[in-house]
């Protein structure tokens, strides 16, 4: 907190046993609901590649300027939170721009929400594109390090979302968390528009429209995506909205299972042309490379969202402060992630960087388990430093095993495929974060202070706990929210030892010798 704490109250104190819990109920002492009338202040929710000589690249200043485009693109994504020729690449960007622009004039929470699906339907193409358009411009054993540097600026939007949008939101207005994507996002265009990209793809007489019809699986999107917000409806509301065992909660997980189910035999049905290619998939390349990548994401998404958290309550920490708090993790993530990439381009293995990645992700979580309110400020920059470096080694390393292994013609879908796990993952995970952490969160507080209703502190937030509790129960509240947080940590750390075993699967491979594609000839 601001003031010096006492030694002695930094001790985790101890949950109260049973009879302890009786003597203090059967005492004189008010309950918070009966202590905490006033008003409490509320805040605002608001791929391969022929011989080099044969095949046109990219080089100099175009390579340059479209690099610089699409890190801003990347960025802009994942800080809004989150098959590609550039005309179809800048249609999504647009709509991303469109829709930014339509909530920061919003003046209705309806209007908003519209505004958010517009930019949804935008950011949904805007990752993969950048990555299809660096595996058209470049050969693959120069895009190591172009990637590193596209996903490193990427990730310093998902972790410097808060830092940002918790600055203008205190200084300014939120209307500004949309306005600053506009400016960045015409200069994206404008570069892009500058730089002519080579289209490895076998030409072809039809048009847009015909493509849609004959390639695009409807049916299996209309399959997909109701089942995936079913679950995650079932995530987010079980155990908040609803009981787990409620008909609600089992509706949702049954619905959204069986359509699951369905989906996966209608896509093995349509084959090539399905939505997930199974052909594509069924390459131990890249469905390892799926995995690593939504094991990967997992720890990324589920950080970006707990960290904070746990500044602005165990720490009093403001939204700005919490998000500065987040540097030593950014800065560290970013020099990895160039600096693996580059390696990989040297050395041209990317394996050894995938599994130290895990490696020392499931270290620096561990560590992060282990913070209390009162952790000092060298130990959780120096645990930050250390997922910073983990995630930063294995980001681009899935992204380099599916382009390697891919032909050019198919890689667009396999990255479209790798794209939706990392997103799928960091969606799931966040959603089973949030249940363990408003679960343990809610035990704790029963157990350490049981006349508190443990309801008014969880609808106060993180960052106002010290507003409805008084100076001798806050200690306990800390320390809730610690224990809550750390939970989400452990979880981290399950998915980083997974994505250690399944990164072995995407081969020992030399990326620099000429690759030999399998996947999509079925």
């Amino acid at each position: 907190m601001t003031t010096a704490v006492p030694k002695e109250e930094r001790v985790e104190p101890q949950i109260l046993s049973g009879e302890d819990e009786k003597a203090i109920s059967s005492s004189n002492t008010p309950t918070l609901h009966e202590a905490t009338q006033e008003e409490i202040r509320t805040k605002p929710e608001v791929e391969l590649p022929a011989e080099e000589e044969e095949t046109q690249w990219v080089t100099g200043w175009k390579l340059m300027s479209l690099m610089i485009s699409l890190t801003l693109a990347a960025f802009l994504m994942l800080l809004d939170m989150s098959i590609i020729a550039t005309w179809a690449f800048l249609s999504l960007f647009f709509a991303f721009e469109l829709g930014n622009l339509i909530c920061a004039v919003a003046q209705s929470s309806t209007m908003l929400i519209v505004g958010r699906a517009i930019s949804g339907i935008g950011s949904s193409g805007i990752q993969n594109g950048a990555l299809t358009i660096v595996a058209s411009a470049v050969p693959i054993h120069k895009r190591p390090s172009l990637i590193g540097i596209i996903m490193g600026f990427a990730q310093l939007g998902i972790v410097t979302g808060p830092l940002v949008g918790g600055a203008f939101t205190q200084y300014t207005t939120w209307r500004w968390c949309f306005y600053i994507n506009l400016p960045i996002g015409a200069i994206c265009a404008v570069l892009i528009l500058l730089v002519q990209v080579p289209n490895h793809r076998a030409p072809t007489d039809e048009t847009i429209m015909q493509l849609l019809k004959t390639k695009f699986d409807f049916t299996g999107l209309a399959m997909f995506s109701p089942s995936v917000v079913m679950i995650l409806l079932a995530l987010q509301w079980g155990g908040v909205e609803y009981a787990w065992n409620s008909a609600t909660t089992i509706g949702l997980f049954c619905g959204g299972g069986v359509l699951f189910v369905i989906f996966i035999f209608w896509e093995h049905r349509v084959g090539a042309d399905a939505m997930i290619p199974m052909p594509i998939v069924r390459t131990r390349q890249v469905w390892t490379a799926m995995l690593t990548q939504l094991f990967l994401f997992a720890t990324v998404m589920v950080a970006s969202f707990y960290l904070p958290i746990y500044f602005q309550s165990a720490k009093d920490a403001s939204p700005f402060t919490s998000g500065v708090n987040l540097l030593p993790s950014i800065l560290m993530l970013i020099v990895a992630a160039v600096s693996s990439g580059a390696l990989v381009q040297k050395l041209g293995y990317y394996l050894p960087f995938a599994t130290a990645s895990a490696a020392f992700s499931a270290i620096g979580f561990g560590l992060l388990s282990t913070m209390g309110p009162y952790t000092s400020t060298a130990k959780w920059a120096g645990y930050q430093i250390l997922i910073g470096f983990g995630r930063g080694l294995g980001l681009q390393m899935p992204i380099i095993a599916v382009q390697a292994n891919t032909k050019p013609e198919v890689t667009p879908i396999a990255m479209s495929i790798l794209t939706f796990s990392q997103t799928f993952g960091g969606a799931i995970f966040v959603c089973a974060a949030n249940v363990i952490f408003t679960h343990e969160l809610r035990h704790e507080l029963v157990a350490r202070l049981p006349n508190i209703d443990p309801d008014i502190v969880i609808d106060a937030g993180a960052g106002a706990v010290s507003e409805v509790v008084d100076e001798t129960s806050l200690p306990g509240v800390l320390w809730s929210y610690s224990k809550g947080t750390r939970a989400t940590f452990l979880l981290c750390v399950a998915s980083a030892c997974v994505m250690f075993f399944t990164s072995f699967g995407m081969g020992w491979k030399d990326i620099r010798k000429k690759p030999v594609a399998k996947a999509g000839e079925a």
